[in-house]
């Protein structure tokens, strides 16, 4: 019963919610897919789920019609496909055929390398150049790239910080903003959102357990993940913001221990804000 008022919850969300939709991170099922793919896709079709964002882990080892054999059959279409670093800077080709592969409108790429917690303005600059031409050949073909910030983008420079130099200089790419990443170094998503209404286009749902002390190194225990509402980031708050904006996909991710008994109960927390 509990699954079918979910799936019920997802396409009246789709629908009411100025056409948005709730999707999964396929990376927060990372050690379930390891043990079992198939049974994996059909969790996440049993918790309602039609839409999905691609991790890094590829095809999980299948081929490519193999794997949208078993998205199918599990009525699952990867929106948003990933997009390393290194492959939007050597051969973003194969990044737009990934996408055109899957269908999918959008590519994200994760993270940007630099050398231990040190991040400056040259790797910002290595970034935007990266960024903006693969995102320009992107755009060319239909497919829009994004970038999802990490924490470390919030160092200061000059004025502002970081991340506002590389939302200003973004001409042809656009970001995704993970809550968690960007309340985890002291950052308010809600006023980021306003300050830039434009320039994020995809989200990330992650919660925070509450007395969590972060850093803008881009790291955590994957297990202070917790349940959408029970932590100490106001979800409530920016998905009603994220609403009004317009975003189009919210994406739960969930990367703890607990993801399979969290996750059920973040969509029913995200239910009660409908109520």
């Amino acid at each position: 019963m509990r699954s079918a008022i979910i799936v019920l919850f997802l396409l009246l969300f789709a629908i009411h919610g100025s056409a948005q939709e709730i999707g999964l991170q396929l990376y927060s099922l990372r050690n379930e897919f390891k043990k079992d793919v198939p049974g994996t896709f059909a969790k996440i079709k049993s918790w309602g789920f039609t839409k999905v964002e691609d991790g890094n882990d590829g095809a999980q080892g299948y081929s490519l019609k193999e794997y949208k054999a078993l998205l199918a059959k599990n009525n699952l279409e990867i929106v948003s496909a990933s997009a390393p670093f290194e492959e939007l800077k050597n051969s973003p080709e194969t990044v737009l055929k990934r996408a055109k592969d899957y269908g999918a409108k959008y590519v994200v790429c994760f993270w940007i390398p630099h050398k231990d917690t040190i991040f400056t303005i040259d790797d910002v600059k290595l970034a935007l150049d990266v960024f903006n031409k693969a995102g320009k050949k992107l755009r060319a073909e239909g497919v829009t790239l994004a970038y999802h910030p990490h924490g470390y983008e919030f160092r200061p420079y000059g004025d502002a910080t970081l991340m506002d130099y590389m939302i200003t200089n973004s001409e042809y790419f656009d970001f995704e903003m993970d809550v968690y990443w960007f309340a985890h170094p002291g950052e308010n998503p809600v006023e980021w959102l306003k300050k830039y209404p434009n320039e994020f286009k995809l989200m990330h749902l992650k919660d925070c357990k509450k007395g969590v002390v972060g850093n803008q190194n881009g790291r955590s225990d994957v297990d202070t993940n917790v349940t959408l509402g029970s932590g100490q980031i106001n979800i409530a708050e920016i998905v009603t913001e994220a609403k009004k904006m317009g975003l189009k996909y919210l994406f739960i991710e969930d990367e703890s221990t607990r993801v399979v008994q969290q996750v059920p109960k973040s969509l029913e927390y995200l239910q009660k804000l409908e109520e």
